[in-house]
């Protein structure tokens, strides 16, 4: 056991890993996820996993019980259900609801059982619909149905004194709420509504914000029902009665609300969040006498007992939970939310919170320690843990200097380990703290744009040569190298080609097609006028080839194939002075079908850098073969020797014999370059994007080489003077 866990459980110990439980924490990672080997999962406000066991139940019950329409009359449709009932009955007990007083209706979804709430609310144009800053949208979208009606809406700010995240016990006079302005659609009655001067009113709050993890104290719920008059200032809230709806879509995983002690009117909640399985399945638990006032306009199969078609007569039914569920309920997955239960209740619901807790403190703990090498702090934490730095959610700091924020959540599920909590924390540091600049360490700053200052210096007695140049005739096949290659307004794995300049013709193999395809690349060989299509968030208008073309394609990848030959839209992407990288209007260069330039360099000294950090990678972790990467790797069009590593981050511009040539900043990189064509099969692995990824990402991107756009100050039909030439010298210009 290293230190670092050792200090983690000398302070944590007594509540980590269910000491108590059959199995503890290590065990059962062991046993119900070994898929996790390699892996850390930390979203599970998002989805928790389904164990092992779990699927391995649900299976043997599918396999082995026959469950009939339980709108049916059977004996198979009467076991279904029991096993409908029973599910309920589980879901009530994990909010500690008596079916006197609640019903569970079972829904799509989470937002499905808050779109039910929506629509049947009793609205009027004396109703206010009331709900905390911190709500998902699905929240939010209530809205919609109160204002149609004619109500109020306005959002709430809580302060509750001395609550930090936690649950307190508060009461009204603990507790100041802000409201924001009001918002209401249509000011005049609907026909035929009388005032009456009692109105039903809806508050709504998460047991725990799905962003920051903050829990609300849920002593609101009796505060707003019982003493609203006293929070709530100004008679338009005073009026009526109030509601509450509790979103405990991501709080029931860990703390799922006591509605024996917390009375909320409706109470959403996700299985998926519960235990990973089933999808697509969600739960609405009603007070029966919140029920009654729900106004249902619709109905379908098994929510009524008789209808006719040909006059409007409709009689519903009384069962709550029969009248809300719209045509046969999704019984193969209730049936299957008992073995999910059955997991959680072997661990109990209260060892989860405690173990999920304290991961979430030292995780805490850990990040808000982490310092830059100025000593400024790596992070800033968001909800109660960190009120003091002055940002929550959707305020105006969501928006600096014209630029939106972001924001990274990392949520705890109840197989997550004091692994998965240091590997994040290592990653953070590797990833995004600076460290002060070590003698012979080529070193980038983490999270800043990179900086050129004292390179022009360095470099001016540095000579750079242009190693290679490949051409991608073909966008993903694959290129091949020249010596020379002509340059103009336009650019041009298994699959090969090559251009012949002298006939203009492109030639294509492919070990799937017997015949060698020729294609005329003079413009009169195209076949059809110019459409416009989109890609890639980008408009291009194409030109399309004889049948023959496509149906070449078509057999050598095994799929309908078109090959259309385009230019790009009228945008591309441009370096500022400062470094940073926008979105320009070019109307002086054509792009074909290329992600963002005409030209990407890689540099053999950025290459070599890299593959050394991955030798340095593999034998710290004494797993996984050695790996020696070529620059073709990374699919460039011009390979340079010379300087040093990653000197071409800082190049404004450059010169190519004498051929300008402005860099358009770094080539973000995707997971392509993690796909290995040996011998005709393709290996995919983690690198070499994962060793990238630690000390080459720049604001969320991961980049390595430069983009550029090649200057073409030639008069029409000079295009034959610009050529480029393996050998030919390259000179960077800073300026």
């Amino acid at each position: 056991m290293n230190t670092d866990k050792e200090a983690f459980l000398r302070e944590f110990g007594n509540d980590y890993g269910y000491p108590s439980a059959p199995f503890n924490i290590d065990q059962i990672r062991a046993s119900q996820f070994k898929r996790l080997d390699g892996l850390v999962y930390l979203d599970h406000a998002g989805s928790t996993l389904y164990s092992e066991s779990q699927m391995e139940a649900v299976l043997n019950d599918l396999t082995t019980s026959v469950y009939g329409n339980p709108h049916s009359q059977s004996d198979t449709s009467l076991a279904t259900c029991d096993i409908v009932r029973e599910a309920r009955q589980q879901v009530l007990d994990h909010c500690n609801a008596s079916p006197k007083d609640y019903k569970c209706i079972f829904t799509s979804g989470a937002t499905a059982a808050l779109k039910l709430v929506g629509e049947a609310f009793p609205w009027s144009s004396e109703s206010n619909f009331m709900y905390t800053m911190e709500n998902h949208n699905s929240v939010l979208g209530i809205r919609e149905y109160a204002l149609d009606r004619g109500a109020s809406a306005f959002a709430i700010d809580i302060e509750e004194a001395g609550h930090h995240g936690g649950v307190s016990r508060s009461t009204s006079s603990s507790i100041k709420v802000s409201p924001h302005p009001i918002q209401r659609r249509n000011q005049a009655r609907f026909p035929g509504e009388a005032p009456t001067g009692y109105a039903h009113n809806l508050f709504a709050f998460p047991s725990e914000c799905n962003f920051s993890g903050v829990r609300f104290s849920l002593d609101l719920v009796k505060i707003i029902k019982e003493d609203a008059e006293r929070i709530l200032t100004g008679p338009p809230f005073c009026k009526g009665c109030w509601m509450v709806l509790i979103d405990a879509a991501k709080g029931c995983a860990t703390k799922p609300p006591d509605l024996s002690k917390y009375p909320a009117d409706f109470v959403v909640i996700s299985f998926y969040k519960l235990f990973g399985y089933p999808t697509g399945l969600g739960a609405l638990i009603v007070r029966n006498e919140a029920a009654k006032l729900l106004k249902k306009t619709y109905f379908s199969g098994g929510t009524v007992a008789a209808s006719f078609a040909d006059i409007d007569f409709v009689k519903r039914r009384n069962d709550i939970e029969e009248l809300f569920e719209d045509g046969t309920a999704s019984f193969l997955s209730i049936a299957s939310i008992r073995h999910g239960f059955k997991l959680l209740n072997t661990i109990t619901i209260s060892a989860i919170s405690r173990h999920t807790s304290l991961l979430s403190t030292y995780v805490r703990k850990q990040l808000l320690a982490l310092r830059h090498d100025n000593g400024s702090g790596v992070c800033v934490l968001y909800g109660g843990f960190n009120s003091e730095a002055g940002h929550v959610c959707w305020d105006d700091n969501d928006i600096i200097h014209g630029k939106p924020t972001g924001a990274v959540r990392v949520s705890f599920g109840y197989m997550s380990t004091f692994e998965d909590a240091k590997k994040f924390i290592d990653f953070i540091v590797s990833s995004f703290v600076s460290v002060p600049y070590q003698s012979g360490q080529v070193h980038l700053p983490r999270s800043i744009p990179y900086s050129s200052e004292g390179c022009e210096r360095r470099l001016s007695t540095t000579a750079f040569r242009l190693k290679s140049i490949t051409i991608y005739p073909i966008k993903s096949c694959a290129g091949f190298s020249v010596e020379g290659w002509p340059l103009s307004n336009t650019e041009m794995h298994l699959i090969t080609t090559f251009i012949d300049l002298s006939q203009g013709i492109l030639f294509v193999e492919s070990p799937r097609c017997k015949r060698k395809l020729r294609i005329n690349l003079k413009s009169d060989s195209y076949c059809g006028g110019k459409e416009a299509m989109d890609l890639q968030a980008q408009r291009y208008e194409v030109q399309g080839y004889h049948n023959e073309v496509n149906i070449w394609f078509s057999n050598a990848l095994a799929r309908p194939c078109t090959l259309l030959r385009c230019s790009s839209s009228q945008y591309y992407p441009c370096l500022g002075k400062r470094g940073s990288v926008g979105m320009c209007r070019d109307v002086e260069t054509r792009l074909n079908f290329v992600n963002e330039a005409q030209f990407l360099l890689i540099s053999e000294e950025s290459v070599s850098d890299l593959n050394s950090r991955l030798r340095s990678n593999v034998q710290k972790s004494s797993t996984g073969p050695q790996i020696q990467l070529n620059p073709l790797r990374f699919r460039p069009n011009l390979v340079i020797s010379g300087g040093e590593p990653y000197d071409e981050d800082g190049w404004l511009s450059l010169k190519i014999g004498n051929k300008c040539f402005t860099s358009l900043g770094g080539c973000n990189r995707c997971q392509m370059i993690n796909l290995d064509n040996q011998a005709g099969q393709v290996q995919k692995s983690t690198e070499p994007l994962a060793t990238l990824a630690s000390y080459r990402r720049i604001k969320g991107k991961i980049l390595f080489g430069i983009l550029l756009r090649y200057e073409n100050d030639n008069e029409v039909g000079q295009e034959a003077d610009s050529w480029l030439q393996v050998g030919q010298e390259v000179d960077p210009n800073f300026d």
